[in-house]
């Protein structure tokens, strides 16, 4: 499975890339529905300076647009230094059927792939906070589901939580 041993990033969309309150239309698609100072994806270059420097993370999605478009559809929706980061998503039908993974938390979703893909280490971005483990808080962060990443200390604790995860390993 990709991602096996390497570094991952769980990586929702909704309240982490653009507003929380991502809507679907059956013939216009996704939008939000929130004040005009918001755009989808607005914060997704912003991630993608963030990985910039380490380019060993890979992006697994962890979000509602997977079940609704899959995750070769979704991907397309992010900028190209992101999307060559993308490996996969947490719903997968050889592993789950749809009915049972819709009815997880969300850190229950993040957790059962970590089980299955076995990263070395991992970090998910999300702003629902149900169904994370308190024993995994430190490899969560939550972001504003208004602001995403953007939200300042939302910032500072991402880039904090990079830094640390993909400093080498100590060698004796």
């Amino acid at each position: 499975m990709k991602g096996t041993g390497g570094i991952v990033l769980y990586l929702d969309f909704d309240g982490v890339l653009h507003h929380e309150n991502c809507l679907w239309h059956p013939k216009l698609g996704p939008y939000l529905g929130a004040p005009p100072r918001y755009s989808l994806f607005q914060h997704a270059e912003l991630l993608a300076q963030l990985l910039a420097p380490y380019p060993e993370v890979r992006i697994v999605l962890s979000t509602t647009w997977i079940r609704r478009y899959g995750v070769a559809t979704s991907t397309k929706r992010l900028p190209e230094a992101l999307q060559k980061r993308v490996i996969g998503g947490t719903f997968h039908s050889r592993h789950m059927r749809e009915d049972e993974f819709q009815y997880l938390l969300r850190g229950e979703q993040v957790i059962a792939d970590v089980q299955r893909r076995q990263p070395r280490d991992w970090l998910a971005l999300d702003d629902d906070y149900e169904g994370w483990p308190k024993m995994q808080l430190h490899q969560w962060v939550q972001t504003d589901p208004y602001e995403g990443i953007s939200d300042p200390a939302v910032l500072a604790t991402l880039k904090e939580k990079l830094e640390t995860l993909c400093k080498p390993p100590k060698t004796n």
